[in-house]
């Protein structure tokens, strides 16, 4: 065992320290959410810091279900996250396999133009100008197709694939499979820690976008659970007037523990898939990180 000087000693407890404190500092506030949706009317009036549930009751969870728009909320985004992610995995990794290839043409060209995307865009009012010509306003469609291809996951996914060894494509060509056939049974199999990081990314991207919602849906049964969850934060009590619930507010619950109950609500679906995720993802996040 080498001896840690000192210095080495004093840095590791700083460190210890630092991202203790750090960790702390990101955890809590969504812990405090969670308690305070747990606690009791007269508890959640007094404020204060929630490290476990004061009068512990689930009375916000019974109102929050009973809302017709968190189902609404669900239905839609649950609907654009899967549709989304697997449209944007496959436009993905089709645009960056190829330009991962010196043999295509233009590919230089062409992250030349990806790249440009990451620095100029058109700004909201043109992609708003864009989504009604085609006639996409109050349609889910709207939620999905702007946000199909980032060009910061095409850089990630072409740079995985140049990664993988020439030798592999070229025996499958010596026995005659064409470059379909190496994609989807060479290459995605290979592939599975850069396509879950990324397909990760896509999901919590779509999760949580709600700006999409405010500027393309009208109608209030097809907004996101993100507008659903915006709508209750800036607007609580005309939000639960609407579902039916406001003749309970004043007796068993608050606003605070109503917004509390549906962060948490909108928020855990999103959470539970990473464990799923968790062994892909860590690999996936260390491309590029070591060359051999």
């Amino acid at each position: 065992m080498i001896r840690q000087t000192t210095g080495e000693k004093v840095y590791s407890v700083f460190n210890y320290i630092f991202f203790f404190m750090l960790a702390v500092a990101m955890i809590y506030p969504f812990w405090h959410i969670i308690m305070v949706s747990f606690s009791s009317t007269a508890e959640t009036s007094k404020g204060g810091i929630f490290l476990w549930p004061r009068g512990f009751n689930v009375n916000v969870y019974r109102q929050v279900l009973r809302n017709p728009r968190t189902f609404t909320g669900y239905q839609t985004t649950i609907m654009v996250t899967v549709t989304g992610t697997a449209l944007g995995l496959i436009v993905t990794s089709m645009m960056a396999y190829a330009c991962s290839k010196k043999f295509v043409p233009f590919t230089s060209f062409i992250m030349m133009a990806v790249l440009f995307t990451m620095i100029f865009h058109g700004g909201m009012i043109p992609n708003y100008l864009l989504i009604r010509s085609l006639r996409l306003i109050d349609n889910r469609w709207a939620l999905i197709l702007p946000s199909l291809v980032s060009a910061y996951h095409i850089i990630i996914m072409r740079t995985f694939f140049r990664a993988i060894p020439a030798e592999m494509e070229e025996s499958a060509k010596i026995d005659g499979a064409n470059d379909v056939f190496i994609f989807i049974r060479i290459i995605l199999p290979v592939s599975k820690a850069v396509l879950a990081t990324i397909g990760l990314f896509i999901a919590v991207n779509y999760w949580n976008d709600f700006m999409s919602t405010v500027l393309y849906m009208h109608s209030s049964e097809k907004w996101s659970m993100m507008a659903v969850l915006r709508h209750m934060i800036t607007n609580t009590a005309q939000a639960m007037l609407a579902a039916g619930i406001i003749g309970d507010v004043t007796e068993n619950l608050t606003e605070l523990s109503i917004r509390a109950g549906t962060i948490v609500v909108s928020t855990v679906p999103i959470l539970l898939v990473y464990p799923f995720l968790q062994k892909h993802f860590v690999k996936g996040v260390m491309i590029g990180s070591v060359k051999g």
